[in-house]
């Protein structure tokens, strides 16, 4: 199955079918083909959704009436829809595009707020996961683990991840990118878990900290001249 045959099933089961529907999907999946893109492309949002369908299957809370899982799929898709790596405000300007979306797909004002709550959780992943008037916090969890799951990939898959996010930061200096994604690194491995779900840390938290540490390692190595 093609990405965007399995991405199109996804979009379909959640999004009534329609000439809009169809417009919206178009637009999400095209903006994931923008060229300045190497890792925030369609197969990550694959993934994402990917890993968001093993979460749900283990987290018994999402079997649960308040979780919405047509929102933390919609969300899935948009959490990236707007991607600029010299903005700071991706997070905000997706969720204020897939509000917009919603509206025209005809959301209830509540959902589209759940959604829209999601989309931002995504932003820096650094703070816990809290929940909030608009989205359960399972939801959130589920979302930002299935999103940081490539952390915890095989040595080769997070070197390839890594590499996608340098070239697209490419704008910046090896000294700047040393320094920025180096702090990102040690924030990450700061915190004291860096997956919110159970069956997420079970899964990926060793790896993931094993792949964190190993990339720090080689950015020390560089900013040394080594």
């Amino acid at each position: 199955m093609s990405d965007e045959v399995e991405l199109r099933a996804a979009w379909a089961e959640v999004v009534a079918p329609g000439r809009r529907s169809d417009e919206w999907f178009d637009e999400v999946v095209g903006r994931h083909r923008q060229p300045h893109r190497r890792y925030h492309v369609v197969r990550h949002v694959v993934w994402v959704l990917r890993h968001v369908r093993e979460l749900e299957a283990a987290v018994v809370d999402c079997a649960g009436p308040e979780y919405d899982g047509g929102a933390v799929t919609v969300a899935a898709f948009f959490h990236d829809a707007v991607y600029d790596p010299t903005a700071s405000d991706n997070e905000e300007r997706s969720a204020d595009l897939a509000d917009r979306a919603l509206r025209v797909l005809g959301w209830a004002t509540q959902r589209r707020d759940r959604v829209v709550a999601l989309v931002r959780a995504t932003a820096g992943h650094f703070g816990p996961v809290t929940p909030s008037a608009d989205a359960t916090a399972t939801e959130r969890a589920v979302l930002v683990d299935a999103d940081l799951a490539v952390l915890g990939s095989d040595s080769a898959s997070y070197t390839a991840y890594a590499a996608g996010v340098r070239a697209e930061y490419g704008h910046l200096s090896d000294d700047a990118w040393v320094r920025g994604r180096g702090d990102v690194l040690r924030r990450l491995l700061g915190r004291a878990t860096l997956f919110e779900t159970a069956p997420a840390r079970q899964w990926w938290e060793h790896s993931a900290r094993a792949n964190l540490t190993a990339e720090l390692a080689g950015l020390d190595a560089l900013s040394r001249g080594g």
